[in-house]
């Protein structure tokens, strides 16, 4: 192997090929007869490492490998965004979430939506240019926690990468779709999943995985990008000590676990976020939550559970370990540390030091040194109520005496929804300022009684009796006004809130900084906004007609700027979002929209359409102990997917909408998978016939309630 360092060796590359703000001259693709739109240029290291002199592309996930997620151009500006209007749009034919962000190679955009199909577009006109469709089974979508969505692909000499949801790697050739190498990444053993967008690092291709909720062992994959073949893998939770360990930081791990962890699978999965320092020749990724929840149920004796809710940095050849920092140290609240890692050099009492920075779950923005792992600063950026603070010295979180809900239950702020989720953040290199998709909501967290662990469904071992929203509205408006959604300017030098800007509710897109001294960002509702990056004023926007969570990117073809974001309702939050979501009628309207300066470009009329009434439902002789059953049934598995008190947010059927035939097929549908085509999955195997029958008790006392009080308002 080649002893230079890697970050010299790309530096020799970019100065030969005399990297300028020209595109690099095409290379043969290799591709088909039938290949259109311009022409396919090479991604290679060099390229991604030097991508500010390429302003017009945007190469990889975070634009470049620090994950800035900051646009150098600036023909888009403060004086000019007056004049944005569409460019174009494609219509995605799907209706499920979009969470991706699109990558741009000369003309070239790639993008991917639900069910981990990859569609790749002419970047000045939206004309698709090929589609390459996976076919994952539907019944996959069991296994996914928060939507059958794709946050993304990569790009790496004249191929495309994307992880499908069903746990494969597939790499296309840019040009056609065509398939080079599809490997299996998890050894076809549900309920792992991939919905992250991989990394290329030095000719690799990283990738993790999903599954935690329902019982996994979390580990990331590094995969040779021009055969396929996997090169190392990182098991972030020690598995049985039985079986030995599959190196010595594994063993090490294994004393901060207590029980029989590996019966659970122990969690730990790398679902989203990753960053690489070419320089330091250190790649960084985060690690997700414990399998249960719970630390009691899986490590009954306490312990940190090592590498749960952790940063850890690998050496990206080999995957050798070389240090790891511990946001929540026994996490028992679904606090991942999967959330964006963004990479800087900050002026710190006086000194440069080269930092990695983040803002998971847990409701701390982090300072580290990312040459050490060692600790800097973390101060809460939203409202934290299981921690006073982090204790300076050992970087370790202060924890209310209750937190972890031992004896009673506890009012934890933030949740498992994240005072920041997976929605990136960006950094802007005029301002020095994170901008941060933040959200304060509450929920009560309590154990969950006689807990079982059934592999392949949800195991929390936790409950959220703060979800089931009562039937008064005057409640349900103060339990609403306790939540908020919000972007937020933080100085990560001074740990402090510069401004902020209210949004209408959660759970609102990613973000981009420009050049031009503005920020972008997409809403729950609807609102796709400009912002002025100094100040926070809003100073642009446009009605997307459907909500967006993903974040947009920006590049320049034929001489113009653009910004772009692939727009669509759903996600967790609208599938879990229970009567508020389900009321506001939200409608998704899949699609990727551009915008350019004097962009003539119009969308669609929306055909406004009443909502359909509730049917009035079947009667019921069930009486409150059996409805109990079925509450408590339902909320273990069905609430992900059809929403709190049986209330769906738009993306899946809501059953309280259910007609009488449903009914009446019940036992098919819900116990023998008549549904499975459609994603509805069998719970005949952990349902029992007295189970199915109280969970429709259930369902129908709450259908009922809406009949009724539809019934009033007429």
């Amino acid at each position: 192997m080649n002893k230079t360092h890697p970050f010299l060796a790309l530096i020799a590359v970019a100065a030969a090929a005399g990297c300028s703000n020209e595109s690099p001259a095409p290379t043969e693709p290799g591709a088909s007869a039938d290949a259109k739109g311009p022409a396919v240029t090479e991604v290679v290291a060099a390229r991604i490492v030097t991508a500010d002199d390429e302003a017009q592309n945007w190469l990889s996930h975070g634009r470049t490998y620090d994950e800035q997620r900051f646009s150098p151009l600036d023909d888009i500006n403060l004086e000019s965004v007056g004049n944005l209007g569409l460019a174009w749009y494609f219509d995605i034919p799907t209706r499920r979430g979009i969470e991706a962000t699109p990558i741009v190679v000369d003309g070239r955009m790639y993008v991917s939506g639900a069910w981990s199909i990859v569609y790749a577009l002419d970047a000045a006109t939206g004309e698709e240019l090929w589609r390459y469709d996976p076919e994952v089974p539907k019944p996959w979508a069991q296994y996914a926690c928060c939507d059958v969505v794709n946050r993304g692909v990569a790009a790496w000499g004249d191929a495309i990468f994307v992880g499908t949801l069903d746990g494969h790697l597939v790499s296309l050739d840019a040009a056609t779709g065509d398939v080079n190498w599809r490997v299996d990444t998890i050894d076809r053993q549900p309920p792992y999943t991939i919905t992250g967008a991989p990394r290329v690092v030095e000719g690799r291709v990283i990738i993790g995985n999903g599954g935690a909720d329902m019982g996994v062992r979390g580990y990331v994959s590094a995969y040779d990008a021009e055969t396929g073949e996997l090169d190392w893998r990182f098991y972030t939770v020690p598995g049985n000590p039985a079986d030995g360990f599959e190196n010595e930081t594994l063993k090490n791990a294994a004393e901060t676990w207590t029980g029989e962890w590996w019966t659970y699978g122990g969690g730990g999965t790398v679902w989203d976020s990753m960053a690489y320092d070419p320089e330091l020749d250190l790649l960084y990724f985060g690690v997700g939550n414990g399998s249960p929840w719970d630390r009691d149920v899986r490590s009954p004796d306490g312990g940190d559970n090592l590498f749960l809710s952790s940063i850890i940095a690998v050496r990206p050849d080999t995957g050798e370990y070389v240090w790891h920092y511990q946001t929540t140290p026994g996490d028992s609240w679904d606090f991942t540390a999967t959330q964006h890692i963004m990479l800087a050099d900050l002026e710190i009492n006086g000194e440069t030091r080269k930092v990695l920075m983040q803002a998971p779950k847990n409701g701390f923005f982090y300072v580290l040194d990312r040459v050490t792992g060692e600790f800097i600063d973390a101060e809460p950026f939203v409202k934290v109520t299981w921690a006073t603070g982090i204790d300076k010295e050992t970087g370790r979180p202060i924890e209310v005496p209750g937190a972890r809900y031992e004896e009673q239950a506890f009012l934890m702020m933030p949740t498992g929804f994240g005072g920041h989720n997976w929605h990136s953040m960006a950094y802007s290199r005029n301002t020095g300022l994170v901008y941060i998709p933040a959200q304060d909501l509450p929920a009560i967290y309590m154990k969950e009684p006689d807990f079982e662990f059934t592999p392949g469904f949800w195991n929390g071992g936790t409950e959220f009796e703060g979800l089931h929203m009562p039937d008064d509205p005057a409640v349900v408006g103060e339990i609403l006004a306790s939540m908020s959604g919000q972007v937020i300017a933080w100085d990560p030098v001074e740990q402090r809130e510069v401004w902020r800007y209210p949004h209408a509710g959660i759970w609102n897109g990613g973000m981009l900084a420009t050049a031009g001294d503005l920020v972008f960002q997409g809403s729950l509702i609807g609102e796709f906004a400009a912002y002025n990056a100094a100040s926070g004023e809003r100073v642009w926007q446009y009605p997307a007609q459907t909500g967006i969570a993903a974040a947009p990117v920006s590049y320049a073809v034929g001489g113009e700027q653009h910004v772009a974001i692939a727009a669509g309702f759903g996600t967790l939050v609208p599938m879990f979002g229970g009567k508020p979501l389900a009321a506001a009628n939200f409608k998704n309207y899949s699609r990727v929209l551009a915008f350019k300066i004097g962009g003539e470009a119009s969308l669609p009329a929306v055909e406004v359409t009443a909502k359909a009434p509730v049917p009035e439902p079947p009667d019921s002789d069930a009486d409150a102990a059996m409805i109990a059953v079925g509450k408590d049934k339902y909320y273990e598995r069905c609430v992900v997917c059809h929403g709190a008190d049986v209330a769906s947010g738009g993306v899946v059927p809501d059953l309280r909408y259910s007609s009488h035939d449903t009914f009446a097929a019940w036992d098919g549908i819900v116990l023998g998978g008549a549904y499975q085509g459609r994603g509805m999955p069998a719970f005949g195997t952990i349902f029992s016939k007295e189970d199915g029958d109280a969970v429709k008790a259930f369902v129908i006392q709450e259908a009922r309630k809406a009949y009724e009080q539809q019934s009033t308002l007429q």
